[in-house]
């Protein structure tokens, strides 16, 4: 490598390959058991972060040097933020991204800041939205779907532990009923209890569920409350597109982590005890819970409008 570029006490800088630096990285990361869409969005960040490099002042050095480094990837920081204008989320992903490179080069993690994120509640839906979808649920010519998005939209289990229930997983009377999750987040185990509701659409799966076991003609157990056509186990990735398919038909774009922020935010805001809501919810630490009674963008809006002076 020649040197190209001078630091900024004019003292020339050694030239970064990026093509070589990139390639190496990407082999590297190849081989770390990571989710695909980790490794694509890592690999963008990284590339990004090295072309910034080749072209600045910090040189080869910040691939060797702690300090360096430290310098390097800080004025990368305030290059996303002032520069790109990048969002203090999509900031925070790069450095995240950043600090993977690092530990494949050996150099540890830099010591940068991460940008402080707004602290607003998770995304939910509002009451419109939450009646559009429960009306086009009652719609759905499907028994089983009509009981994904119900018992999903009242319990505000994990997608996970949905799809994981087993028949013997649901005791439901005339009066009440609880679904057993066995294993939540963590291997915490817990019970949530069934409205109503749920109670009366899982009645009406249950006998359809036995219909379709009668005309599979099969000696094989199936334990799996939810069943495939062909009488497997849904997936999570299955019972997620039904949610997403339901909400598409009520004209909503709302995946079933949505559905769950939605259960947990109707239960705080309702007044329900945040101990109470933990528990049901599976939520290890009540920092969790209580980030559903922040404001949300539509609090914000919302309380700005209402002091709108007439003239």
């Amino acid at each position: 490598m020649v040197a190209r570029a001078r630091n900024g006490a004019g003292e020339p800088v050694e030239a970064v390959d990026a093509r070589a630096v990139l390639a190496r990285y990407r082999r590297w990361l190849g081989r770390q058991p990571l989710a695909s869409r980790t490794h694509q969005v890592y690999l963008a960040q990284v590339t990004a972060y090295v072309q910034w490099l080749a072209g600045g002042e910090h040189g080869a050095a910040a691939l060797r040097e702690p300090a360096v480094r430290d310098w390097a990837v800080r004025d990368y920081k305030r290059h996303l933020s002032r520069t790109r204008k990048c969002k203090p989320a999509s900031v925070n992903q790069a450095l995240a991204a950043i600090d993977n490179f690092c530990r494949h080069l050996g150099l540890g993690r830099p010591e940068v800041k991460r940008e402080k994120l707004p602290r607003v509640a998770p995304r939910a839906l509002d009451a419109d939205e939450q009646r559009r979808f429960l009306r086009t649920v009652e719609r759905a010519p499907s028994a089983r779907n009509r009981a994904i998005a119900t018992v999903f939209f009242y319990t505000g289990l994990r997608l996970s532990e949905l799809a994981a229930l087993d028949v013997d997983d649901v005791a439901v009377s005339a009066r009440r009923g609880r679904l057993t999750v066995r294993s939540g987040k963590g291997d915490l185990g817990r019970e949530v209890p069934l409205n109503s509701a749920c109670r009366s659409v899982l009645d009406t799966w249950t006998k359809a569920r036995d219909g379709q076991l009668a005309g599979l003609r099969s000696d094989e157990p199936r334990t799996a409350l939810w069943l495939s056509r062909t009488g497997n186990r849904m997936s999570p990735r299955a019972i997620d597109l039904v949610i997403r398919g339901l909400a598409d038909d009520a004209g909503l774009a709302v995946s079933a982590h949505v559905l769950r922020h939605t259960w947990v935010t109707n239960l705080v805001r309702s007044g329900a005890d945040v101990v109470l809501v933990a528990e049901i919810a599976g939520h290890a630490r009540l920092d969790t819970t209580r980030r559903y009674s922040l404001p949300s963008d539509a609090d914000r809006d919302a309380a700005v409008e209402a002091v709108l002076v007439e003239t």
